[in-house]
């Protein structure tokens, strides 16, 4: 059997339609929700609405894009969570409604799972065990990953994620929304020891960021006090020396996940993963270690159905089929 799967992502503020034949993604069809700029940050009503004007068109983008027609799909695939339950609701919804429609199998995709199983859609892939960094704004983890299906999660935040923290702290430095990338964008021309921000020590392979973020606003408050163009005029360095601390808290917990699994092969995921301050590490990290180091395409780092195919591509092939009463579940676990 060679299925042919439409996918659908709405967990949080993009709508995304990808479809995936035989294990080859064909394409992956985002639209992004500008609506939330202008907040500071994504507002859970308005990403549901946004989803229900946009999964049609997005839908139909990707089926016509990949010549593909209703009587040629073999199971519809959706993101179950975790997430914002309103936005999981619209793709949830419409997922089961067309599974009904044609009745065939309809697939949930844990959003996090699939963020990992975003390595398989291109080469190199990874091999079996191995270590995964997830990293975005809601989620934080080190993952064992013993096969397609088979993950365990070994360290994980125990308060906020790195990608909070990326944005909190931007918007500390009046950012535009989403602030993450422009930190990254500042870092490459400043000097990441220029400033010295604590680092959080937790026990075993857990992390916590929300130290930093409070350490972050104390230190521009009492800078700004000193000059009120402190940020202006410091702003490369400022970001650079941020960016280097919430790397190496990373990697300290990855480099002590490897030499305690003696697994060498390690991924990262999710949308830090684009991160370039991140991927320069962990590269220079894969020569010292002699780690095969595996980075998705930036593509794949965000949220993306192009990933929840590729997941409900491997569930298909084992008969992990949903039933049409499934619900989204905002909090879900891998």
């Amino acid at each position: 059997m060679k299925p042919t799967i439409l996918a659908i992502e709405s967990s949080c503020d993009e709508t995304s339609a990808a479809i995936i034949k035989n294990g080859k993604v064909v394409n992956n069809i985002i639209a992004t929700q500008s609506v939330h700029k202008k907040y500071g940050g994504v507002v859970p009503e308005l990403a549901s609405r946004a989803h229900q004007q946009n999964i049609v068109p997005v839908v139909k983008t990707a089926m016509d894009d990949a010549g593909v027609n209703m009587g040629d799909l073999n199971a519809i695939a959706f993101t179950r969570g975790p997430g914002l339950l309103g936005a999981l609701l619209v793709g949830t919804s419409f997922a089961k409604s067309m599974a009904m429609g044609l009745n065939i199998p309809l697939i949930e995709v844990n959003h996090m799972q699939a963020h990992i199983l975003a390595h398989f859609i291109d080469d190199p892939k990874p091999r079996f065990p191995f270590l995964c960094l997830t990293v975005s704004g809601g989620h934080t983890q080190i993952v064992l990953v013993n096969d397609f299906l088979e993950m365990e999660v070994i360290g994980e935040t125990q308060d906020d994620a790195v990608g909070e923290a990326f944005d909190k702290c931007a918007k500390l430095l009046e950012f535009p929304y989403p602030g993450g990338p422009l930190i990254d964008k500042y870092a490459k021309e400043g000097n990441p020891k220029a400033y010295e921000f604590p680092d959080t020590e937790m026990q075993g392979l857990n992390f916590s960021f929300s130290g930093i973020k409070t350490a972050f606003l104390y230190f521009l408050r009492d800078n700004k006090a000193k000059d009120p163009d402190f940020v202006k005029k410091n702003v490369n360095d400022i970001c650079a020396s941020l960016q280097y601390s919430l790397v190496k808290m990373l990697m300290q917990k990855l480099k002590r996940a490897s030499n305690e699994t003696g697994i060498k092969e390690i991924a990262i995921a999710g949308g830090v993963s684009a991160n370039s301050g991140l991927r320069a590490e962990l590269t220079s990290l894969a020569n010292e270690k002699r780690w095969n180091v595996y980075i998705p395409d930036f593509q794949y780092c965000t949220d993306n159905a192009g990933m929840i195919a590729m997941a409900a591509h491997y569930k298909y092939l084992t008969g992990h089929f949903s039933p049409l009463d499934v619900s989204p579940e905002a909090r879900m676990k891998i």
